[in-house]
């Protein structure tokens, strides 16, 4: 059994799963329900573990009338979890881990080892990390060659900060500004990606001796004090007084925005909201321009800005494209009235877009400055700032400083994950997984009314769920919260994101595989077909 869980292969009346192996245990309940017989994992002798969700789920659920999919096999064994009890480590959360964040699922869970596109709970039990750690594995959990490479820097030099020169930052800046175009090759490490947008607001009012900054509605860019004010969506943010001088445009969605079609995406998949575009051709793009044109006229001194600020695919916002040339134009507009082209990398960086290293690309545009994080180091915290040698000579001004920046462990891992990205063609399979799993998810659109729109490039993808496709209304918190946990109970983590939380988020390792891909979407139409009968009811 691939995992040992979620293989039960059903009937119409009854489940039946394979006789017990070692580590496995039976129980047979009766009631007004037909006879099931569900397997799970025992815990490991002599410990408290307490029954797993899915156990729970199992016990619970209606029977579906088709069989629960099976895992792909994975010739890994975790280690028997050793830790505080899962009831513990609620208590410790709820006392003393700030809270401001909930953890995700009715009945969190405890993660307790990860393997590539794996990660395994406190049971010991299996599931398809559809997420990334929020975008932020990129080749896979514990990758052994990652992994190498950080132990063995960490059996050298820890530490040094930047006082001294050590060779493993220096070789690992050379390798990663010779992956960006143009004059981008002076680097700045810092530790994370509201880090690096902080510094790339600096940077850039800095240089151009201006104030004022320009984001998208929708997006996100951090949750520092002043990445805040970057930061357009009301949820992340809380009632402080904010800084002056950000401008929020109006968001270029063509799904959900007042113009778009179905020609207006640079995407294998597009909206089924129909326009009059031409193929090669995108009247949108116009119009969101236009109302970029107005916050110039209207909201900042003319001729006298200092940036603009664009993921290159909104994440958090909900995997949110703009249209067809449209970013090209917008950085036109902003050179001419003196300011500077910010791309924040976070989530689309190191080829997660497939058909290109930096999502920016995809646009046809060079940067000035490209800020990035998340995947840089497959799960240790680093950031960088890339810009040009023009932009960097505004700092010798004052010292500038970061004590943890460019860390020699974090270097070794972030080289590692370049390496790694060229050897094992991992941008190639993000592109040609990535496209794959897309036009899976078409045809689940295609299928049912609850999923309003499919978007995405390579392994950055959106799901937007909806009441019905006409009116676009966002589906209700409790009917989405019931089709996430159906898949997590199957063995499947998704991400979830956009305004109202209705946005399903697929950004997994970028090492996955189609076999992984069909058992994914396997599991998610279940959840779907769930939630379809649900609400018949």
């Amino acid at each position: 059994m691939g995992g040992g869980l979620g293989q039960l292969i059903g009937t119409r009346r009854h489940v039946h799963c394979p006789e017990p192996g070692p580590g496995l245990c039976q129980r047979r309940r009766r009631d007004s329900l037909p006879t099931v017989v569900w397997a799970y994992p025992t815990p490991p002798q002599g410990s408290s573990l307490e029954p797993s969700a899915f156990q729970l789920w199992v016990r619970n659920c209606n029977i579906y009338s088709q069989p629960i999919p099976q895992m792909p096999d994975f010739e890994y064994k975790p280690k028997i979890y050793v830790g505080p009890s899962y009831e513990h480590v609620k208590h410790i959360r709820t006392r003393n881990i700030l809270t401001a964040f909930a953890p995700d699922f009715k009945e969190p869970l405890l993660i307790h080892e990860g393997k590539m596109q794996w990660l395994f709970d406190h049971t010991g039990r299996r599931y398809l990390d559809m997420f990334g750690g929020i975008v932020t594995v990129s080749v896979g959990h514990c990758h052994p060659k990652v992994n190498q490479a950080a132990m063995q820097q960490m059996n050298a030099l820890w530490h040094t900060s930047n006082c001294y020169m050590n060779p493993i930052l220096h070789e690992y800046a050379e390798k990663l500004t010779s992956k960006l175009p143009g004059d981008l090759k002076v680097v700045y490490f810092v530790n994370s990606g509201s880090e690096a947008n902080d510094f790339a607001i600096f940077l850039a009012r800095l240089h151009t001796k201006n104030s004022d900054i320009i984001s998208f509605r929708n997006s996100y860019h951090g949750m520092s004090s002043l990445t805040m004010n970057l930061t357009a969506q009301s949820s992340w943010k809380n009632h402080v007084p904010l800084a002056f001088g950000f401008h929020h445009a109006m968001n270029p969605d063509v799904y959900q925005g007042l113009w778009g079609g179905s020609h207006c995406r640079d995407s294998p998949v597009q909206t089924t909201r129909h326009c009059n575009c031409k193929p090669n051709e995108c009247n949108a793009c116009d119009m969101y321009y236009g109302q970029l044109e107005e916050i110039f006229k209207y909201s900042v001194p003319k001729g006298k800005i200092a940036g603009l600020f664009a993921e290159s695919v909104q994440g958090i916002g909900g995997t949110v494209q703009y249209p067809k040339g449209f970013l090209k134009k917008a950085y036109e507009l902003v050179r001419m009235n003196g300011g500077v082209c910010i791309a924040d990398e976070v989530q689309t960086g190191f080829g997660r877009t497939g058909e290109h290293f930096w999502g920016f690309e995809m646009h046809g545009v060079t940067p000035d400055i490209v800020t990035m994080a998340k995947g840089i180091c497959n799960g240790l915290p680093m950031g960088a700032v890339i810009t040009t040698p023009a932009l960097a000579e505004s700092l010798k001004e004052a010292y500038f400083y970061n004590t943890f920046g460019g860390n020699p462990v974090a270097c070794a891992a972030g080289l590692a994950v370049l390496n790694v990205i060229e050897e094992e063609r991992i941008q190639e399979n993000a592109h040609t997984v990535g496209a794959y799993l897309l036009m899976k998810l078409s045809d689940l659109r295609d299928q049912f009314e609850c999923i309003g729109d499919v978007r995405g490039a390579g392994l950055m993808i959106g799901i937007e769920m909806v009441t019905d496709k006409e009116t676009k209304i966002p589906l209700p918190a409790n009917q989405f919260l019931n089709i996430w946990d159906d898949c997590k109970n199957m063995g499947v983590i998704i991400g979830r994101g956009g305004m109202y939380k209705n946005i399903f988020r697929m950004k997994p390792p970028m090492c996955i595989t189609k076999e992984d891909v069909d058992f994914a979407i396997d599991v998610f139409k279940i959840a779907i077909q769930k939630h379809q009968k649900t609400v018949k009811m």
